[in-house]
């Protein structure tokens, strides 16, 4: 729904009301006045899927497909210089990108994930930490046991913060065995946890589940009990029919991570075809190294363009669904639609402003047109959580951002030099 010369009371870093902007004096008295004549306000983006520390690796390994990206150059990479230091400056980074492209709660998928908590932390936006889950050992621990006290250490330090949540991340079927992947079932039941897994990324990932266990990634979560609603699937690029049926009746939900799929050309998810039959889709922007950007508004406007391709459809996705499918979707599959993800009295104050007078977005026919179809990142002028103002016009109000970018230069200028040995080697 649409309110034109509306405006937003906040209190306590909660909506209070939503009414026309001429009776809000005669209602209220007001401590701070923003006036925005010219601006949607809409739900903040939710990036239902990221890797925010990969934000390092931007650019990287381009132009290659996953498997190659993946343990060719990004694995390798990240055994060199992975480090609570390398996670702080990822975190804060990406952070600083999602806020000034409008997004106010993102889900992480990382090591050191209580690095990037207290980066949230510092920064005063809403994130859902995941709980990595991998069979070999890295930088943060020694192995799945080591990596599941850990996290579930880090969600009982928490658990009474209003900005975090927590979800179990085991990060695909490839690389969590069975008895993992049930050791994650029985902890998601007892704590009432979400998981988010990478799951039917790629053809190579369905061919090699086929040869090593006899049947596609899918059946195998079904055997193990993991199909509820309490899962994540990201990506979800190759599907049956049946298989989408089945999700639907399970309660599943999907992340769709268009603009990554389509950079390491893994697939297309069938996200018009899951929304038809019930399944609850979200979208994310998957890490700044295979994107290469964290841009929600970006993503939503490739979502709907890329269902109305594959589909020969072009009522397929519409403007609206694109834009639920990047703000109360994601807080669904998050399980935190309760709170935020809707402009809604009682819900926190999670708010994105988009000035609609660039000339990009003239004649303002439709906003909602406009907002998935023309309007860029460049155009978000401010960002409330839960009522706070993390940026304002366009300027990070809580994060040092000169220091973030010196820290970056400096990344680089350590990363570069082994990526020029790597290549003569």
């Amino acid at each position: 729904m649409i309110y034109q010369q509306h405006a937003l009371v906040i209190h306590s870093g909660r909506i209070l009301d939503i009414l026309p902007a001429a009776q809000v004096a005669a209602q209220y008295q007001a401590k701070q006045t923003v006036d925005l004549p010219a601006h949607a306000l809409i739900p903040g983006f939710i990036n239902a899927h990221t890797h925010a520390p990969m934000s390092l690796l931007r650019g990287l390994a381009d132009d290659l497909s996953l498997r190659p990206w993946l343990q060719q150059h990004i694995w390798p990479i990240e055994s060199r210089w992975m480090s609570p230091e390398f996670v702080r400056d990822g975190s804060e980074l990406a952070i600083t990108e999602m806020l000034r492209s409008g997004t106010t709660c993102f889900n992480d998928m990382y090591l050191f994930p209580e690095v990037t908590a207290e980066a949230v932390r510092n920064s005063g936006m809403r994130a859902c930490i995941g709980m990595i889950v991998v069979d070999f050992p890295t930088a943060w621990g020694s192995g799945p046991q080591e990596y599941l006290a850990k996290g579930i250490a880090l969600r009982d330090q928490y658990k009474d913060d209003p900005l975090l949540s927590f979800a179990f991340a085991p990060h695909a079927p490839y690389s969590v065995t069975d008895s993992w992947l049930k050791e994650v079932r029985t902890l998601a039941d007892e704590l009432d946890v979400p998981v988010q897994i990478h799951l039917h990324e790629t053809s190579d990932e369905i061919e090699n589940s086929l040869q090593q266990y006899g049947k596609r990634p899918l059946v195998r979560l079904a055997e193990l009990g993991l199909l509820t609603p309490n899962l994540m699937a990201v990506h979800m690029t190759q599907l049956t029919d049946v298989e989408i049926n089945e999700m639907a009746g399970h309660g599943i939900h999907v992340i769709h991570c268009p603009e990554s799929n389509l950079k390491l050309a893994s697939g297309f998810c069938p996200a018009a075809k899951l929304l038809a039959t019930g399944v609850n889709v979200a979208i994310g922007t998957d890490g700044a190294a295979s994107n290469n950007d964290l841009d929600m508004l970006g993503e939503m406007r490739s979502a709907a363009l890329l269902a109305k391709g594959v589909s020969g459809d072009a009522t397929a996705l519409p403007a609206a669904v694109a834009l639920r499918m990047a703000t109360l979707n994601g807080a669904r599959a998050l399980g935190i639609d309760h709170e935020t993800g809707s402009l809604l009295p009682g819900k926190w104050a999670d708010i994105t402003a988009v000035d609609m007078s660039a000339p990009e977005c003239q004649p303002l026919y439709n906003p909602l047109s406009q907002l998935v179809y023309a309007a860029s990142r460049g155009q978000i002028s401010d960002v409330w959580v839960a009522g706070q103002h993390l940026l304002r016009a366009r300027e990070p109000t809580r994060i040092d951002l000169a220091n973030v970018m010196t820290r970056v230069q400096r990344w680089h200028d350590r990363i570069a030099p082994s990526l020029t040995e790597a290549l003569q080697a």
